[in-house]
């Protein structure tokens, strides 16, 4: 077991080495950049150094892993499988041109994943770019943290041109073909600054989808119009691309008051469930109350949404009523407002509940499409905004805890959407 230990120990030092030689040898070429004015891309420039740097490390790590064993290794002596030198070969990247030499191994088995053969381009400063864009920032701000980094130059339109190339990624992406079925569908939407003469509060409308398998999967985005335009006719017409695109059925739809919805959801999926959206629910309820009795209002209000029944949630709502009216009366008044769109939640099982009320998963993509649309403040047009939502769901990470808590809960919802809904899960995989 020490033995085991200190080899794993060894070669952890080993990779902290080379990781700090690495980074010693980035912060050599900044200084360097800015002290001569060293371009930022082109052939030479600092990105193609660094390119070259750590797409060789990789490529040198991916031997070891190949072989089992780490370069000057004495296990390498015994016979079998080896390096055998290493070829040039020139990719391209938005650096500019980059040689890169590859190792190779005797018996010729070695796959690159870093750089695959025949492949000739890579990303380079385009990749930096759109990060930095899907984190809000502005061409401006993107060329001046490039400058005042690398110091070097790289011009607004260049970054505009380059996150622009996104919109072809983003065309594929949104006619994309989808399962023939999901047991729940969430429809909500971001409001953004569009300067279009004036600028006005436009809604960015995002489609979330859980599939028979439970994953979660942003389906679509859709601009729409300040004030009140959308309407049945609007939602038919995005609620149809969904079903073009192959949705042939949908168990349960989550929104939370969306104008004409309901009524396009009974045209296009005649045997779907509208359900409002219980988190919307309780958060504008929050809204007109003063901060120091919202601990008070959630615990009372928890009875009513976790009622085993209608008519238990009803009881549980009038003693909400009786105690909260004279001082919230527009708390009443909402709940009552939106009863209807509410009691399809109580005729549920707990699994099914549980998935329907934790919406922490579009909660959480609005989230970060809230953080970049903020630091951008407003935007020239409808394309602007919607690339720049675009691009902060393709930046969101898809694994972590949040996702695996997730995974362990759905074999029980996907057990009680089967008896709910008679099979149609089932029959759509079939």
């Amino acid at each position: 077991m020490d033995a085991v230990v200190t080899e794993e120990k060894s070669e952890d030092d080993a990779a902290g080495s080379a990781a700090a030689s690495m980074d010693e040898q980035i912060r050599r070429w900044a200084a360097e950049a800015r002290r001569d004015g060293l371009q930022l891309v082109g052939e030479g420039g600092l990105l193609a150094r660094m390119t070259k740097l750590v797409v060789e490390s990789a490529l040198d790590g991916e031997m070891d892993d190949h072989l089992g064993y780490s370069k000057h290794d004495p296990a390498g002596r015994d016979g079998g499988n080896s390096r055998n030198g290493k070829r040039t070969k020139t990719v391209e990247t938005e650096a500019g041109p980059v040689e890169i030499a590859v190792p190779r191994d005797r018996d010729a088995s070695f796959e690159p994943q870093m750089v695959k053969k025949r492949q000739r381009r890579l990303g380079g400063v385009e990749n930096i770019v759109i990060s930095l864009s899907a984190k809000g920032l502005t061409t401006g701000e993107i060329s001046a943290h490039l400058r005042e980094v690398y110091g070097a130059e790289v011009s607004k339109q260049t970054i505009s041109t380059i996150t622009d190339r996104v919109m072809d990624a983003m065309a594929d992406w949104q006619s994309r073909p989808l399962d023939p079925v999901y047991p729940v569908l969430f429809l909500d939407c971001v409001n953004v600054k569009i300067r279009d003469g004036n600028v006005a509060n436009r809604p960015i409308y995002v489609a979330m989808g859980v599939t028979v398998d439970g994953t979660r999967d942003i389906l679509g985005l859709w601009a729409g119009e300040h004030g009140d335009g959308e309407g049945a006719k609007y939602w038919l017409r995005v609620l149809a691309e969904l079903k073009n695109r192959g949705m042939a059925d949908v168990c349960i739809v989550v929104c939370d008051g969306l104008k004409g919805l309901p009524d396009a959801i009974a045209q296009v999926w005649p045997q779907a469930l509208v359900q409002g959206c219980v988190v919307h629910l309780l958060r504008n309820s929050f809204s007109y109350a003063s901060r120091k009795d919202w601990p008070e209002l959630a615990k009372d209000l928890k009875p009513v949404y976790t009622a085993p029944s209608e008519s238990a949630a009803l009881d549980r709502f009038a003693e909400f009523s009786d105690k909260w009216e004279k001082r919230y009366p527009a708390i009443v008044r909402l709940w009552t407002n939106a009863w209807a769109e509410f009691v399809p939640f109580l005729q549920f099982d707990q699994a099914i509940r549980q998935v329907i009320y934790t919406t922490n998963a579009i909660e959480s993509v609005n989230a970060r499409i809230r953080r970049a649309v903020k630091a951008r403040g407003h935007f020239p047009t409808e394309a602007a905004a919607l690339k720049c939502v675009y691009m902060a769901i393709m930046s969101l990470d898809p694994t972590g805890t949040a996702r695996q808590r997730w995974s362990n809960r759905w074999k029980a919802a996907l057990n009680a959407f089967e008896i709910t809904f008679d099979g149609r899960l089932s029959a759509a995989r079939t």
